[in-house]
């Protein structure tokens, strides 16, 4: 029986933040590196990031001969146990991961052995390559995606497999860098049955008194309810969600116009809301209620610094978008491994709907300043077993007119 060393390892620069993993499949008996896969995911945490490479491992040991015995050495001390059983898996965004990984291989011919840092270098490097490739702008790095590299099983395992006549052109190894002709007519890009998604439609609260008038309102202010505008708005999105009737649960920021917003929708599709914290609005901080201009003349450094550095507050204190992405990736996970397989309606605001936008297009944080989000509009994010999102709605306003 063939045997196989899946080294594996995942970072996150900021614990959430801008998040890749890396792994490696090594022939046990030559020490030769077969197969090896890095990828960009956008904002998670180290131990998402770290099983992420887990399971992208296990499953290119798997392509290569579903037979075999693996070995799987990490230096992450908390996947390690709770793989092999020691430890509980308590956090929800880890489980659904966790379970996934144990089902690439029946778990006795899988065993699972910790290792120092230093040992684990070819991994590390992998991750590092793909936040590098996130930081420039790039979705991925040195290797497919999970995906990818399902929908390529059997061209690589025939390229693998010790009893083929096909040999790859460097023998015993398949490189998954780069994007070339070949690996395109292998079918890399066409994406395998994943099951049916957690689908994220995402409701931006109808008008208030200081929509029109385009003023900061965020977690930190007056709290304004719906004006007469906002709540016929809230009742004509509520129809056009009924006519759909996909919507199976109601999510909504705590504040008071998602809340009113959310509870008119809920009455037509006859549900119950649920209140999140995590999807509430950015505090502005000193900012709140004021427009653009009048912070711009009142507080001009600490404006430019905002429109310059996502890490940047508001000024008094607010939050900053580096912060509310944080937040927002932890919420969106969570959410995620609930709702598995169902739509969920999140009645939030423009910086939380952007965000998760923009996380999901793996785009740059200055892209939220480039997406125009109007009152009562529709988007929508749908999130797959292997951890990808696809946009599939963004700013639907045609209820509206």
């Amino acid at each position: 029986m063939r045997e196989f060393i899946v080294e594996a390892d995942g970072g996150s620069r900021g614990n959430p933040g801008p998040a890749g993993y890396g792994a490696v499949v090594r022939d046990a008996a030559t020490g030769q590196t077969l197969l090896e896969a890095a990828e960009y995911i956008g904002v998670a945490t180290n131990n998402v990031a770290e099983y992420r490479g887990l399971l992208v491992g296990l499953r290119a040991a798997h392509t290569l001969d579903p037979a075999a015995t693996v070995r799987v050495r990490m230096d992450s001390k908390l996947v390690v146990e709770q793989m092999a059983g020691r430890w509980k898996i308590k956090h929800p965004s880890l489980k659904p991961l966790a379970t996934e990984a144990r089902n690439v291989f029946p778990p006795d011919r899988v065993t699972y052995e910790w290792i120092p840092r230093a040992e684990n270098g070819h991994a590390d490097r992998l991750a590092n390559e793909a936040m590098d490739a996130g930081a420039r702008g790039e979705q991925r790095s040195a290797g497919e995606s999970t995906a990818e590299l399902e929908a390529g099983t059997a061209a690589t395992a025939a390229a693998a497999a010790p009893h083929s006549e096909q040999r790859p052109e460097a023998p015993g190894r398949q490189h998954l860098r780069g994007s070339g002709p070949e690996q395109h007519a292998r079918g890399w890009s066409a994406a395998p049955d994943l099951g049916d998604p957690a689908t994220l439609v995402l409701l931006r609260h109808g008008e208030t008194p200081l929509t029109p008038q385009k003023r900061f309102s965020g977690s930190g202010g007056t709290n304004p309810p719906l004006s007469d505008a906002g709540r016929e708005q809230a009742h004509r999105v509520a129809a056009a969600l009924a006519s759909r009737g996909t919507v199976q649960a109601i999510l909504a920021s705590p504040l008071a116009r998602t809340r009113e917003t959310a509870e008119i929708v809920a009455a037509r599709l006859n549900l119950d809301v649920v209140l999140e914290d995590g999807l509430r609005e950015t505090d502005f901080g000193a900012w709140e209620g004021l427009t653009f201009g009048e912070v711009r003349d009142r507080y001009p450094d600490d404006l430019n610094a905002w429109l310059a550095d996502p890490a940047a507050r508001p000024t008094g204190g607010g939050e900053s978008f580096a912060e509310v992405a944080a937040r927002i990736a932890v919420t969106k996970d969570e959410l995620v491994t609930a709702h598995a397989g169902r739509t969920v309606l999140l009645v939030t605001h423009v910086t939380p709907i952007k965000t998760l936008v923009r996380l999901a297009l793996g785009a740059p944080p200055e892209s939220l300043f480039r997406m125009e989000l109007s009152a009562a509009s529709l988007s929508a994010v749908a999130y797959y077993a292997d951890g990808n999102a696809s946009v599939r709605l963004f700013n639907d306003t045609s209820h509206l007119r």
